[in-house]
C-alpha cells in the first residue's frame, strides 16, 4: 500500500482473528444508544396507512431516515410496517404501550412497538483488507468551502466562497456504502437561507490534493473532477411523502438543481449558452473545490481513517506543493469573440455604399463552434484565452484554425498554454471534410445536462429527408440530446417532483432556444426515435428560411387535434433514411383487411419484384445469402410501414394500404430504412422469466449458456468452433459473417493482430450480454421482420375455437395453432429451407405470460418468394401479430423459435388486451409549445424503463412471478407507456409497484444490502453462471506477411495511404468520441462494449451499424480516388493501394511498439495507433493474401 507523506497512518477498526464475525453481529438492546441507526418494527398499522402518517408520528421522537410500510412474497400488506433512526431517537419509544399513530381521517390507530435487532455492523470491509472496517459514513465539520477552477496546473481561481462562521452546517462526508464524497453547506438564497449537498462517487475522482499550510492544525483538500456532481437541494421532509407509497428514505427530502443564481427569475427567458448568467455558483463549470478543515485530536484520527479509505479505493491524498489561489475575474474573451467588426468591400463612396457595409463576427462560425467544443469539455479554458490568441485564430486560414481546435478536441487533454497551440506540429486535415456517401452529412451535436452544455465536433451522421431537401444550409442544423451529467447517462422520469428543476431547464431550452455566437438555435421538431431518447434538432434561422418554415414543408398536419399524434407525424420526417432517387414509383391505393375491430395488414403492403431489384442496386445493398431482401421499411410522403416483394406487380409499381397514410406530405420520395434480412435468435431476460413461469425446466436455460460459454472459450484458438459460432450466432448488422470470412482466408490461422483483437471482442462483447441480459443463443431460430399472408392461406387464430384441455394429446395441441409461414435463404446446404411443427413466437420485450405464442409452421408454395421474414395469416378473429405484445406490421422484428426443449407446458396463455388509451383532442390548433411541453412531460412521465425494472424485480421475488397480480399490473402499464409517445397518455406507476427488494443479479449496487437477496431462480442461476471478461486487444504480434510483400509499393502510394489514414482515424475517433466509444474496434466491427447510452444496447447496435457502414462507404470511395481507381472494387488498380494502407498501418504500429518498449512502458489501448483502416478492403486483403501475386 503507498502511505501518505503529511501523517502518521492511524489503524482503522481491526477486528481481532478471533472474535472476526463470519455474518452480521446482533446487538444488545440496553445499549442502544450507542448504535449508529436504529429500526422499530411497527405491527398492527392499517393497509391503508402511508409513509408521511407515519413518518409525522414518529419524526416526533428523532431523525426519522426511513419509513417502509411491508408486504410479503404475494404482494400483499401484511400490517407491519418498521421506521429507521439515524442516529437513534430520544426514547426509547418501543417501551411505550399503548402506543397510537394519528391518521389522516381524525382517527388513530393502536399499533404495537418493538426494537429490532441490529444485524448490521455499520461499518464496510476495505476492499483490500477486509480485516479492516470503517465506518459507513464518517463526517468532519469544515471551516470553509471555495468554489472554482484550476486555470494553471497549480493554481485555483476561486469564484465563490462559503464560510462555516457565516452559514453554519458546512460538512465533508465519506459515504462507503454508497462510496461516494457528500459536501453540505447553507447558502442564502432569495432572502433565505437553504440546505444545499453535492456527491462525487470515488470512480470519479484520479486524486485530492492536501494543500500544505503553516498553521498544523489546518488542513485544506483540493477536490478536482472532470465533470459536474449532482447538487441537491433539502426540502422540508413532511411535504416529500406520497400517498401511495410503501417507501419513504430521507433522499427523497433532496431536490436535484441545475443552477444557483443571483437572479432565477432571468433563467426564464434566457436562451441556454456555454457562459452562464449572474451565477452564485456555477455548478457546471467550477468543479474544483477546496475544503478547509480545523482538526482536533479526535478529528485527526477520523480524518486519518478517511485518507486511509480513500487510499483503499486507489484514491490517495497527494501533497500539492506551491499552491496558489487567484482572485475573481471575469474572463475577457467573451467580449473578444463576440464583437462585431465591420467588413468592408472596399473604398465607399456614397451613403448607401457605407449603409452596405456588412458586421461579421470576429471568428469564422466553424472556428466558433469548435472553440466551444474545447471550452465545454475543458480542453481549454476561456480565463486562459488572451486577445493574442483570439487575434492569431482570427488571422489565420480557417481551415487551419479548426484543425488546431479539433486537434485538441481528440486529445481530449487540458491545455494550460493555449499560445503554444501555435507551436504545434499538427497534422493538417482534422478539420477536413472528406466527401461523404449521399445519404450522409456532417451534423453538429450538442449535450444539454443539468448543469452545462457540451457540443461536439462534427461528424459524419446519416440523414432524413429534411436535412437532405435543406442541403445548402445543413449546417444550420444543430442535433440537440438533453442527458445527464457525463458520467452518469440518460435522464430518466422519476414519480417523484425531485427532478422538477431538471425538467425545468430542458423545457427552457426547448422554448428559449441554445446560443452559440451570433447564431441563435431556436427548436424544430424531434424525430421518433429520437423523442424516446430525449432529442431533437434546432435550427438556426437565416433571414429566408426558419423552423415554422420547415414545418409547413414537412406537410399538412393542421387536421390533427392530438399533441402526440402531431409530433409521432413530423417525427416520421426524421427517420433516418436512404432516398431512391432514380425512380418515381406508381402507387396504387389497396383496402386493410380489418375484422372485429382489428386490422390484420396494419401497416403492410407490396412492391414489385422489378423495383425492389432496383432498390438493391441503387442503395447497394449486398446480403451474404446473395438473396435480395423480401420486405423493406419505407417512407414515402406521409406513408409509413413495409413493402413486401410480390410477384403479382408489375414494373416500378407499389401499393399503399390505409393504414399506412399518417399525413399529406408535399414530396414523395421513396425512401428506405431497413430491409429483411437473417438473424439469430436469442433469449433474453423477459422472455426467460416468462418461458419459465410458463413450464420451461430451470436447467434448458442453464444448459444452453453453459455450452455456449464453452464454445465461445474454444472460439478463440479453434478456427471450426470460431466459424460455427460466427455463422450461428449472427448479429443484426452481420458482422459475425463479415469476421467468418475474415477466418476462411486465413487470418486466424497467421494470427493477424486485428482480426484476433475483433475476435477477442466479439467473446468479451458475447459474454457481457450473457452476464448483463441473459442473451442466450438459440440454434434453432431466427430474429425476423413480420409480413402479412396475401394469399389469405395460413390459418388464423379463431376465439371460438374451444381451449385444449389439460390432458390432451401433442397433436390435438397442435390442431388448435394458428398457423405461419417461415422460410430461411440458408439452410443445411446453404439451400433455402421452410421450418415445420410448433415454434415459439414473441416481441421483445414480453413481460405478459399471454405475449409468447405458439403457432404452426407450414409450408406454402405461393409464399416461397418470400424468405427471411415470418408471414402472419390475414384470417381469423384477432390478429396473431397484434397478441405479441400488441405487436403490428409497420416494421416490428418477431423471435421464432422452433427448438422443442423451449416448448412451454403451458401453450397460448391468455393474451392481454392491448386495447390503447382513449386520446384527447387539445380543441384548438397544435403549436411549438405544445409540442415542446409534450416533450417534456414525455421525459418525466416515461415509465418504460422504470416499469421494465420493477417487472423483472417483483417476477423474481413472488412466488407467482410475471403471473402475479403486480406484475399484470406492470405489463398494462408497459403496455400503455410504449405507446406514450402516438397516444399521449402516460403510464403512471404508482410507488406501490416499486420493488422493496432487489435480486442480486439486477447489481443494485446503490441499495443498501438489506434490500438485496441473493436469487435462487433462474435468472440468478444464470447470472452466477457467468465471469465477465476484459477485451485486450493484441497489438505487438507481426503483421500478415502475406499482404506486406504482395507488391513493392511506391514512396508516393505509402504517402497518399498514409494521408487518408490520418483522415479516417480523424473521422474513428469524431466517433468514437460521439458516443462514448473506448476503441476503435468496436467502431468497425459494432459489438460496442460501452457507450453513452442514448439510447438502449439494441436500438444502439443498430444504430452504430448504419453509422459504421456509412463510415466504410464513405473511406473506400475516398481510397478509390486517392488510388486513381474506377471505383473501390476494381481490383487490379486498388489491390496495391490496399496493401499500401496495410503496410502504413504496420509501420505505425511497430514504431508505437517500439518506442513503448524503449521507454519501458506498457503501451495502452488508447495510445495504441488505429488499426482498423487497411480493413476498409477486407475482401481483397483476403484474395491478396490467398493469390501469388507477380510483383510489380
Amino acid at each position: 500500500m503507498r502511505r501518505s507523506n503529511f501523517s502518521p497512518r492511524l489503524p482503522a477498526i481491526t477486528l481481532p482473528a478471533m472474535t472476526k464475525p463470519t455474518g452480521p453481529i446482533a446487538r444488545r438492546d440496553h445499549d442502544w444508544k450507542s448504535w449508529v441507526e436504529l429500526r422499530v418494527k411497527i405491527v398492527g398499522v392499517p393497509a391503508d396507512i402511508t409513509t408521511g402518517e407515519i413518518w409525522a408520528c414518529f419524526s416526533r421522537y428523532g431523525q426519522c431516515t426511513q419509513v417502509e410500510i411491508m408486504e410479503n412474497s404475494r404482494g400483499v400488506r401484511d400490517g407491519l410496517a418498521k421506521v429507521t433512526y439515524n442516529p437513534p431517537p430520544n426514547q426509547p419509544l418501543w417501551q411505550m404501550s399503548p402506543f397510537f399513530i394519528n391518521l389522516r381521517h381524525g382517527t388513530r390507530a393502536q399499533v404495537q412497538l418493538s426494537l429490532e435487532k441490529s444485524l448490521r455492523t455499520f461499518t464496510h470491509p476495505s476492499p483490500v483488507n477486509p480485516s479492516l472496517r470503517y465506518p459507513e459514513v464518517m463526517k468532519l465539520p469544515a471551516d470553509s468551502i471555495d468554489f472554482g477552477f484550476m486555470c494553471e496546473p497549480r493554481t485555483m481561481m476561486i469564484m465563490h466562497t462559503i464560510s462555516n462562521s457565516e452559514n453554519p452546517g458546512l460538512q465533508f462526508k465519506l459515504n462507503m456504502l454508497h462510496r461516494e464524497t457528500v459536501v453540505e453547506f447553507y447558502l442564502e438564497t432569495e432572502d433565505r437561507n437553504e440546505r444545499f449537498r453535492f456527491s462525487i462517487l470515488f470512480a470519479h475522482f484520479d486524486t485530492i490534493n492536501r494543500v500544505n499550510t503553516s498553521n498544523s492544525s489546518k488542513v485544506e483538500l483540493l477536490l478536482s473532477v472532470p465533470t459536474p456532481p449532482r447538487f441537491h437541494r433539502k426540502l422540508d421532509e413532511k411535504d416529500t411523502h406520497d400517498s401511495k407509497a410503501r417507501y419513504w428514505t430521507e433522499r427523497d427530502a433532496w431536490y436535484r438543481q441545475t443552477d444557483i443564481t443571483h437572479s432565477p427569475a432571468m433563467l426564464r427567458s434566457s436562451p441556454v449558452a456555454l457562459k452562464k448568467q449572474s451565477p452564485i455558483i456555477d455548478i457546471g463549470r467550477w468543479t474544483t473545490y477546496r475544503l478547509v478543515f480545523t482538526l482536533s485530536q479526535n478529528d485527526s484520527v477520523l480524518f486519518d481513517k478517511i485518507a486511509q479509505a480513500l487510499r483503499d479505493y486507489n484514491i490517495p491524498i497527494t501533497e500539492l506543493k506551491d499552491f496558489k489561489t487567484a482572485s475573481h475575474c471575469e474572463p475577457a474573451v467573451w467580449s473578444y469573440i463576440d464583437q462585431p467588426v465591420a467588413a468592408s468591400h472596399g473604398r465607399a463612396s456614397t451613403l448607401e455604399e457605407l449603409l452596405s457595409e456588412s458586421v461579421i463576427p470576429p471568428l469564422p462560425f466553424a472556428v466558433r463552434y469548435q472553440l466551444e467544443v474545447c471550452i465545454s469539455h475543458g480542453y481549454l479554458n476561456e480565463h486562459n484565452l488572451s486577445q493574442e490568441f483570439i487575434d492569431r485564430l482570427m488571422n489565420m486560414d480557417s481551415t487551419k484554425a479548426q484543425d488546431i481546435l479539433e486537434y485538441i478536441a481528440n486529445q481530449e487533454k487540458r491545455i494550460w498554454d493555449p499560445l503554444e497551440l501555435f507551436d504545434w506540429t499538427v497534422i493538417k486535415g482534422y478539420a477536413s471534410r472528406p466527401p461523404v456517401p449521399r445519404y450522409c452529412a456532417y451534423m453538429r451535436t450538442a449535450t444539454v445536462t443539468p448543469s452545462t452544455i457540451y457540443f461536439n465536433t462534427p461528424a459524419v451522421e446519416i440523414t432524413n429527408r429534411v436535412v437532405r431537401h435543406y442541403a445548402e444550409h445543413a449546417d444550420r442544423f444543430l442535433r440537440v440530446r438533453f442527458a445527464d451529467e457525463k458520467v452518469e447517462g440518460k435522464i430518466y422520469s422519476t414519480d417523484k417532483d425531485t427532478m422538477d428543476e431538471v425538467f425545468t431547464r430542458v423545457k427552457r431550452t426547448l422554448r428559449n432556444g441554445i446560443t452559440i455566437g451570433d447564431r441563435h438555435y431556436e427548436f424544430l421538431a424531434f424525430g421518433n426515435s429520437q423523442f424516446r431518447e430525449n432529442g431533437a434538432y434546432f435550427f438556426a434561422p437565416i433571414h429566408q428560411l426558419h423552423a415554422q418554415q420547415i414545418r409547413y414543408w414537412m406537410g399538412d398536419f393542421d387536421e390533427i387535434p392530438y399533441v402526440a399524434q402531431y409530433a409521432a407525424r413530423l417525427g416520421q420526417c426524421f427517420s433516418t433514411t436512404r432516398a431512391v432517387i432514380g425512380t418515381k414509383p406508381k402507387d396504387a391505393e389497396v383496402e386493410d383487411v380489418e375484422r372485429n375491430g382489428y386490422c390484420f395488414t396494419d401497416g403492410v403492403s407490396k412492391i414489385s419484384q422489378s423495383l425492389a431489384q432496383f432498390i438493391i442496386s441503387e442503395l447497394g445493398i449486398a446480403k451474404h445469402s446473395g438473396d435480395p431482401p423480401s420486405v423493406f421499411q419505407f417512407r414515402f410522403g406521409g406513408c409509413k410501414g413495409i413493402l413486401a416483394v410480390s410477384p403479382d406487380l408489375q414494373r416500378h409499381e407499389m401499393t399503399i394500404r390505409r393504414s399506412q397514410y399518417k399525413f399529406a406530405a408535399r414530396t414523395e420520395t421513396l425512401e428506405i430504412i431497413r430491409w429483411s434480412q437473417f438473424a439469430s435468435a436469442n433469449l433474453n431476460r423477459q422472455i426467460i422469466i416468462v418461458l419459465s413461469a410458463l413450464g420451461v425446466p430451470d436447467g434448458v436455460f442453464l444448459r444452453k449458456q453453459k455450452a455456449q460459454l464453452a464454445n465461445l472459450e474454444l472460439a478463440m484458438t479453434d478456427k471450426t468452433m470460431a466459424l460455427t459460432m460466427l455463422q450461428k450466432d449472427i448479429d443484426p448488422n452481420q458482422m459475425t459473417l463479415t469476421i467468418a470470412g475474415m477466418i476462411l482466408d486465413g487470418f486466424q490461422d497467421c494470427q493477424e493482430p486485428f482480426l484476433i483483437s475483433v475476435l477477442r471482442l466479439w467473446r468479451a462483447w458475447c459474454i457481457k450480454y450473457l452476464k448483463e441480459k441473459a442473451r442466450i443463443l438459440t440454434e434453432k431460430g431466427a430474429f425476423l421482420l413480420g409480413c402479412v399472408d396475401e394469399t389469405a392461406t395460413l390459418k388464423g387464430h379463431f376465439e371460438h375455437v374451444p381451449s385444449v384441455k389439460p390432458d390432451a394429446t401433442f397433436d390435438e395441441k397442435v390442431k388448435k395453432l394458428p398457423e405461419v409461414f417461415v422460410q430461411l435463404s440458408k439452410g443445411n446446404g446453404n439451400k433455402p429451407v421452410v421450418i415445420h411443427g410448433p415454434m415459439l413466437l414473441a416481441r421483445n420485450p414480453s413481460l405478459h405470460p399471454g405475449d409468447i405464442r405458439v403457432v404452426q409452421g407450414v409450408d406454402v408454395p405461393r409464399l416461397r418468394h418470400l424468405k427471411d421474414v415470418v408471414v402472419f395469416p390475414q384470417t381469423g378473429d384477432r390478429p396473431v401479430v397484434h397478441m405479441c405484445s400488441g405487436g403490428d406490421l409497420d416494421g416490428d422484428d418477431f423471435l421464432v423459435i422452433w427448438d422443442p426443449e423451449l416448448l412451454p407446458q403451458e401453450w397460448n396463455h391468455p393474451p392481454m388486451d392491448f386495447t390503447p388509451a382513449t386520446k384527447v383532442p387539445l380543441g384548438r390548433p397544435v403549436t411549438p409549445d405544445d409540442l415542446t411541453s409534450f416533450f417534456v412531460i414525455y421525459m418525466k412521465n416515461n415509465n418504460l424503463s422504470n416499469i421494465a425494472i420493477a417487472h423483472m424485480a417483483l417476477a423474481d421475488f413472488l412466488d407467482e412471478g410475471v403471473k402475479s397480480n403486480k406484475c399484470r399490473k406492470l405489463a398494462e402499464l408497459h403496455s400503455t407507456a410504449v405507446d406514450y409517445n402516438k397516444s399521449g397518455v402516460p403510464a403512471r406507476m404508482t410507488r406501490d409497484l416499486q420493488p422493496s427488494r432487489w435480486p442480486h443479479f439486477m447489481e443494485k449496487a446503490n441499495r443498501p444490502r438489506d434490500n438485496v437477496y441473493h436469487s435462487r431462480k433462474v435468472l440468478g442461476q444464470l447470472f452466477d453462471q457467468v465471469e465477465r471478461v476484459d477485451f485486450v486487444p493484441l497489438f505487438d504480434a507481426p503483421f500478415d506477411v502475406r499482404i506486406l510483400n504482395a507488391y513493392k509499393i511506391e514512396p508516393k502510394m505509402l504517402e497518399d495511404a498514409a494521408n487518408m489514414k490520418q483522415q479516417y482515424d480523424t473521422a474513428v475517433h469524431r466517433i468514437m468520441a460521439q458516443h462514448a466509444i473506448q476503441t476503435e474496434f468496436e467502431v468497425w466491427s459494432t459489438f460496442v462494449m460501452n457507450h453513452s447510452k442514448a439510447s438502449n444496447d439494441f436500438k444502439f447496435h443498430e444504430e452504430i451499424g448504419r453509422i459504421s457502414k456509412a463510415l466504410k462507404d464513405g473511406f473506400r470511395a475516398q481510397c478509390a480516388k486517392a488510388a486513381g481507381s474506377r471505383g473501390p472494387d476494381d481490383f487490379d488498380t486498388m489491390a496495391p493501394f490496399a496493401v499500401a494502407m496495410y503496410v502504413v498501418t504496420a509501420n505505425e504500429m511497430g514504431e508505437a511498439v517500439r518506442t513503448a518498449k524503449e521507454r519501458g512502458r506498457e503501451l495502452k489501448v488508447e495510445q495504441i495507433p488505429g488499426m482498423s483502416f487497411p480493413w476498409l478492403f477486407l475482401g481483397m486483403l483476403g484474395k491478396i493474401a490467398n493469390t501469388t501475386l507477380i510483383e510489380m
